[in-house]
């Protein structure tokens, strides 16, 4: 059974806090793909989430769903394991390698995009509207001014194109998974988070294990790098998300991903000293106005108390 999508003001604190955790990804991940490998990064911060995770969760009784699921549920959520972090952690720590930090950026804007169409057809309350659309669409304008040239520059690589696709499948992985989130019936949602990691977890070591064999012992650096990223963006973020997701709806929580490269700029400018682009100022009124066109009625709703 579905739900109807219920926006409140902790919602919009979650998908802030969410914009602002995954903006700072991409630069770890870069420092993390210094000292391991792409597959076994994405294991890494998997194995460091769960384990995280299962601790929480069995501490507040390890129980998952209200009723036993059926097979169907059980298959769909072995889906959802592989959709939510195994495949796309895989694909976006590959196709890094190979593409501009800004391309990834888009990549993960195009989410909203991505999610707009399939909610239409497949989440009760979230019918595509000429308002949403238009606003979904002037805020991934200003992905694009903000991250400039940027974003489609090549790299030179010889796989690039094979990365830039390894990087939109990561992002459709996240647009179906937000769907198929939002359809599963009553379920705990720190158990959901769990599971869903555990799931990802048993996916994705054999396939490192397969393509890039046993890994040597990283540095003392490395290992802390790749912890972070799994009990912050990883642990922590997938428990907001899946929150988000459950209350809130899925094309709520893809206007995270318009987030993300402003707080990568910011974090950039504030953490390393990097310039702040003049284009940031005009890139963000015009995220901030497509947000506020697509969820517009959430907003008066909101401000109206």
């Amino acid at each position: 059974m579905t739900q109807i999508s219920e926006i409140t003001a902790r919602s919009w604190i979650m998908v802030v806090l969410l914009g602002f955790t995954w903006g700072g990804t991409f630069l770890v991940t870069e420092i993390a793909l210094e000292g391991i490998t792409p597959f076994w990064l994405a294991a890494g911060r998997i194995a460091f989430a769960s384990i995280l995770m299962y601790a929480i969760w069995q501490a507040r009784g390890g129980k998952l769903f209200a009723e036993p699921p059926t097979q169907k549920t059980k298959i769909i959520m072995w889906i959802m394991g592989a959709l939510s972090s195994a495949i796309p952690f895989m694909l976006l720590a590959w196709g890094q390698q190979y593409v501009t930090g800004g391309f990834a950026g888009v990549s993960m804007a195009a989410i909203a995009l991505m999610v707009l169409p399939l909610a239409h057809f497949f989440v009760p309350g979230e019918r595509l509207s000429w308002r949403k659309s238009l606003g979904f669409l002037i805020g991934f304008c200003g992905v694009v001014i903000l991250l400039g040239a940027q974003a489609f520059e090549s790299t030179g690589a010889s796989l690039e194109t094979a990365g830039r696709l390894a990087c939109l499948t990561a992002a459709m992985c996240y647009g179906v998974n937000s769907i198929m989130m939002r359809r599963l019936p009553a379920v705990d949602t720190i158990g959901l988070s769990t599971v869903l990691l555990i799931m990802s977890a048993a996916i994705v070591i054999p396939i490192a294990l397969i393509v890039e064999g046993f890994p040597s012992m990283p540095s003392t650096k490395t290992m802390i790098v790749v912890a972070l990223l799994g009990l912050i963006p990883t642990a922590a973020a997938n428990f907001l998300r899946t929150l988000v997701i459950r209350s809130a709806g899925p094309v709520f929580m893809s206007i995270t991903n318009y987030q993300v490269p402003v707080w990568s700029v910011v974090l950039g400018a504030w953490l390393l000293g990097e310039p702040l682009p003049a284009s940031l100022i005009m890139a963000m009124v015009l995220i901030l106005a497509g947000v506020g066109l697509s969820q517009f009625g959430a907003l008066r709703k909101l401000f109206r108390g």
